[in-house]
């Protein structure tokens, strides 16, 4: 049985009967078969019932918002503009698909021709978590199913029904029936079953975000299989903040970028890197912005922070603040267990963090701000890259060209300058060393589930 839970009242939302093996072979037979078909529809049918589902979204937007923020507590104008995004990563493959798939040609030698052409491969198994139910399933998803083909999602069982709602997007929208589906598996089982849909001969490729434990995990198994995967893991990406920032400016962008989703995302802000003569302006800054922002009910428009999404979540994080605080960390604010109903967790502001303490060494994952100070630029460099992760990175300084050197030093998938890191349908978006491999997104996002075949004429 998979139960849902209100991480705002720690209510029950809902229960839903757990897939059998033999149910989820039933799908995968029915969904290969619709994929097979769908690799024959053309690109502009694929188009015309792609944006007719980013439009059912933009229409259902309220709706659908509501569910995310119940099932695992997004302020709701969050959630509104995630499932807004959503629609737009649709729109996007549904314009540019054509494009980025079109037969490549090239003279080869004297009156022989080279065509390059990029064809589905078939079903891609998606394994997806739970702070961004809606907008980690599209970026994976429009892109594959624009190429032609098949989708199965095993979704976070925390944000069951916010699966099942996609699955019946896709059906209200028109697609065929079995093409994009949704398995239900039990916590205890997803081992033993994710590893079964794998081996299956139906599935060609799987697409995970999650933990780099998970992505390990889910690795070995397609390696095995000799299937190809992508995976988009964690994340402890470094904000540089030189000594020729705008410092109010990168305050600003700094705490939203970490407060987002409560903190809860591959590519919040989660350290700090001050070179010595702005730390102190910097942490005076931030720390009045972080006990400004409001923490409360996620349906509330004037909250900017709900819960966490897990009491073990909560309680993992509460962990690391403690025991960096005992290594030596100062605490500005937070750090405290909320004593209420919920898994609320104060946004919270860590300085002179250094290697060994958990917030130096490990993902934060939630409202925790993280300051760790550089002598100079290029100790700054240095502590961003000490770490196993990869995956975003921002660089804060009046001057561009500088900040391009540096960012150019950084050992990420993704730098931006001036900003925070986002994931942008025009931009490929992944990450290097425990982050990950392969890219979504753009038109390298679609070609990771297509088979790339040349021909010599």
């Amino acid at each position: 049985m998979i139960i849902t839970v209100n991480p705002a009242t720690e209510e029950l939302i809902a229960e839903y009967q757990a897939m059998t093996p033999g149910e989820i072979e039933e799908i995968l037979q029915a969904s290969r078969r619709d994929a097979l078909s769908w690799k024959k529809v053309s690109l502009e049918d694929r188009s015309m019932l792609m944006r007719g589902l980013a439009e059912l979204m933009r229409q259902q937007k309220e709706r659908h918002a509501a569910l995310i923020t119940l099932e695992m507590g997004k302020p709701l104008a969050q959630a509104v503009a995630e499932v807004v995004k959503s629609a737009w990563v649709c729109d996007y493959y549904a314009d540019h698909a054509e494009e980025f798939l079109m037969q490549e040609e090239s003279l080869l030698d004297g009156s022989v021709r080279g065509l390059v052409t990029f064809e589905p491969i078939g079903l891609v198994l998606g394994i997806m978590p739970w702070n961004f139910p809606f907008w980690q399933v599209f970026r994976f998803a429009a892109p594959a199913i624009m190429a032609g083909n098949g989708i199965i999602v095993k979704h976070a069982p925390s944000v069951t029904g916010s699966a099942i709602a996609i699955e019946e997007l896709f059906r209200e929208a028109g697609f065929p029936e079995h093409l994009y589906r949704a398995v239900h598996i039990d916590l205890e089982d997803v081992d033993r079953l994710t590893g079964f849909m794998i081996d299956h001969p139906a599935i060609q490729g799987v697409s995970v975000t999650g933990s780099t434990a998970a992505g390990r995990a889910v690795a070995a198994k397609a390696g095995r299989a000799i299937k190809r995967s992508v995976l988009e893991l964690g994340g402890s990406d470094p904000y540089l903040v030189l000594a020729d920032a705008d410092i109010p400016k990168a305050v600003e962008i700094c705490a939203a970028a970490r407060l987002l989703n409560g903190g809860q995302s591959c590519i919040s802000a989660k350290r700090f890197i001050l070179q010595s003569s702005v730390i102190k302006e910097f942490e005076r800054l931030l720390l009045r912005r972080i006990q400004a922002s409001v923490m409360g009910d996620p349906f509330d428009p004037t909250v900017d922070i709900g819960p966490m999404a897990r009491r073990d979540l909560r309680d993992q994080l509460h962990a690391q603040v403690a025991g960096s605080i005992a290594q030596g960390a100062r605490l500005l604010c937070g750090g405290k267990m909320h004593d209420g109903k919920g898994f609320f967790y104060p946004p919270t502001l860590l300085t002179g963090v250094q290697k060994g303490m958990p917030a130096y060494d490990e993902e934060t994952f939630g409202p925790v701000a993280v300051i760790i100070e550089a002598t100079d630029e290029a100790e700054a460099i240095r502590i961003a890259n000490d770490t196993p992760y990869g995956l975003g990175s921002a660089v804060f300084s009046r001057n561009i060209d500088r900040a391009i050197l540096v960012a150019d030093q950084l050992e990420v998938g993704n730098c931006f300058l001036n900003s925070s890191v986002k994931s942008d349908p025009r931009l490929p978006f992944g990450g290097v060393k425990e982050s990950g491999y392969g890219r979504e997104l753009s038109r390298y996002g679609i070609c990771e589930f297509v088979n790339i075949k040349s021909f010599s004429v």
